[in-house]
């Protein structure tokens, strides 16, 4: 098998000293501000500012509004006065649990506590609902004023938070003493590009992704790993899994209680998954082109050599589901039949409606990443975690430091957060090709996406789909990811809406407690349900979603048989190296 590649599309070269200025200039300040454009956050702000400016009807209901939350804070003061545990005037949101202790309900932390949601509400109102502001500008500044909110909130500050003053006061002082070590340590780890406190517990190999298997195939990009059977017959259908670069595979191979890749072993399938490389410089020409070829094709090229004879059931995780339906769409238009079925993991097809994920992808966000990415050849996970985080900044960054740096609690790391913290790296080709083409402009579908200098168009599938969203998904909305009803038509279609995030809700094992999906079928040709009636109508059902998914996987198989061989290496897939592989263990 070869190990190369042809580049498909020049690199962009500076050939003029003016441009070699520009870029050296912008590559400086994108380091300054870790790839965030200002240039966006003022455009955004000043569509805001002047707007609002020029609509005196939207100022004075901003300042009637005002006076009404002055007024209804007073009367709680004064009602809380003389009622020490009266209701409060405002509560905070569903998800919103940083005042849940009973101590912020004491004086004075009862007023402060109110006021800061008071001030919060006030802020929404003010930051959205202006006319003439762009939907885009209106989301940068509602997300800057809750990030900026969310920083100066009474909670992060100990004299302003009853937690870390009654903590202070029973240890003497020592929850800060053990909080400023904490600071230090993470300080250091940073500094030293260590891994986060913690996840040395969770050995990639020992403690996570220790499902027996085999590599069974190596190219520049990928790695493929057939796991061992662990049942006399299995399905004959084997089974193609294709997870995100963004991320490393063992997601989907967690601990043995809660991996997929053993869960399906367990029911009697053969499980290939890709495990990619965590890219460096010499990578940074690879495009998505280069990901769908060497990632998807001559992994499944592997796959049927190794169990002839027999099509494939494709599942794709996240990005790596939109590069399985852009390969899907290129082989049904050219008539490779060789899969059986698609899975689709909280997997984006149609970017019109990416969620808060939209915030940081514009042109002038674009071009300031890909300033960044010039001279590394890549974005750094670190930055590509910062910016999820940011999503949830209240869980993820303010809390956890509240916690750990006020409180002096260590986090206890559990194999989900561990494996978060395996952050890995994005080409500077890729991800410059997969945001703008995908995200920006919504190339695939809206049947713009070339492969091999003709579209792939997401309605040219006709094989059945499984997709999954979950509900509190920030990188692909659920409603973004039930959007494949309307581009496979010709597709039966069933589509589960689980409890949970975008990982959580998909690492979703049987016997998790407070867990629950609703799943439908649509056939073929039936007529489309909003996903507002679709949720309304489906009933609601406990547990993990596997089972089902499971089930609907089997019932496409063509029988049991006996296992097939580990590798074929007659046809050039000998067995290489055992799982969980060397790209895998790639910093």
């Amino acid at each position: 098998m070869a190990d190369t590649i042809a580049i498909n599309t020049p690199e962009p070269t500076v050939n003029k000293l003016p441009d070699a200025l520009d870029s050296l200039t912008h590559t400086a300040l994108a380091r300054v501000t870790r790839g965030l454009s200002p240039t966006a956050g003022l455009m955004a702000w000043h569509d805001w500012v002047i707007h609002l400016a020029i609509s005196p009807g939207k100022q004075r209901s901003l300042f009637d509004k005002a006076l009404d939350k002055q007024q209804r804070f007073t009367q709680y003061a004064l009602r809380a006065t003389a009622t020490p545990h009266c209701l409060n005037c405002v509560e905070p949101l569903e998800q919103d649990r940083r005042f849940a202790d009973p101590a912020w309900q004491q004086w004075p932390f009862n007023l402060i506590h109110q006021g800061f949601l008071l001030q919060q509400q006030w802020w929404h109102n003010a930051t959205t609902g202006v006319r003439g502001v762009s939907r885009h500008h209106e989301d940068l500044v509602t997300f800057a004023g809750r990030q900026w909110l969310d920083m100066w909130s009474p909670v992060n500050f100990p004299w302003t938070n009853p937690e870390v003053l009654q903590a202070t006061a029973r240890t003497g002082g020592a929850n800060l003493w053990r909080g400023a070590m904490n600071f230090l340590e993470d300080a250091r780890r940073h500094n030293l590009d260590e891994p986060p406190f913690g996840t040395e517990a969770f050995e990639v190999g020992k403690d996570v992704a220790v499902t027996p298997g085999k590599v069974v195939y190596r190219n520049r990009l990928i790695e493929l790993i057939q796991y061992a059977p662990t049942t006399p017959k299995v399905h004959a259908t084997p089974i193609l899994i294709i997870p995100s670069w963004i991320m490393k595979y063992y997601i989907l191979d967690l601990s043995p209680h809660n991996s997929m890749v053993k869960y399906l072993v367990d029911q009697g399938h053969t499980v290939f998954i890709v495990s990619w490389k965590n890219p460096g410089y010499a990578d940074r020409n690879l495009g998505m082109e280069d990901y769908r070829r060497l990632g998807v094709m001559e992994a499944l090229d592997a796959v049927t050599a190794i169990v002839p004879e027999q099509k494939v059931d494709a599942v794709g995780y996240c990005l790596g589901g939109t590069l399985l339906s852009i390969a899907a769409a290129a082989m049904a238009r050219d008539g490779d039949e060789r899969l059986r079925s698609l899975t689709l993991l909280a997997a984006g097809v149609d970017f019109r409606e990416p969620g808060e994920l939209s915030l940081f992808i514009d042109e002038s966000q674009l071009a300031w990443l890909e300033s960044l990415m010039w001279d590394k050849g890549y974005l750094d996970g670190e930055q590509m975690a910062g910016a999820f985080q940011l999503l949830n900044s209240n869980d993820l960054i303010w809390s956890r430091r509240m916690r750990e740096y006020l409180l002096g609690e260590r986090q206890v790391l559990f194999d989900l957060m561990a494996w978060n913290a395996d952050a890995t790296r994005l080409p500077f080709r890729m991800h410059s090709e997969y945001l703008r083409r995908l995200y920006l402009n919504n190339d695939f579908s809206e049947g713009r996406y070339e492969v091999d200098g003709r579209p792939a168009v997401p309605g040219d599938i006709r094989t059945p789909i499984f997709a999954v969203g979950t509900v509190r998904d920030h990188v692909t909305p659920w409603r973004s990811a039930y959007k494949i009803h309307q581009l496979s038509s010709g597709s039966d279609v069933s589509f589960v809406l689980t409890s949970g995030g975008h990982n959580a809700g998909v690492v979703s094992e049987p016997g998790r407690p407070r867990r629950s999906f609703q799943i439908s079928t649509r056939k073929a040709g039936e007529r489309y349900t909003d996903p507002q009636r679709w949720r309304a109508d489906t009933p609601l059902q406990e547990g993990s979603w596997w089972p089902s998914w499971q089930k609907w996987l089997s019932r496409r198989s063509s029988g049991r048989v006996a296992p097939p061989p580990m590798g074929a290496k007659a046809v050039g897939y000998a067995q290489i190296a055992d799982a969980p592989g060397t790209y895998v263990m790639e910093r």
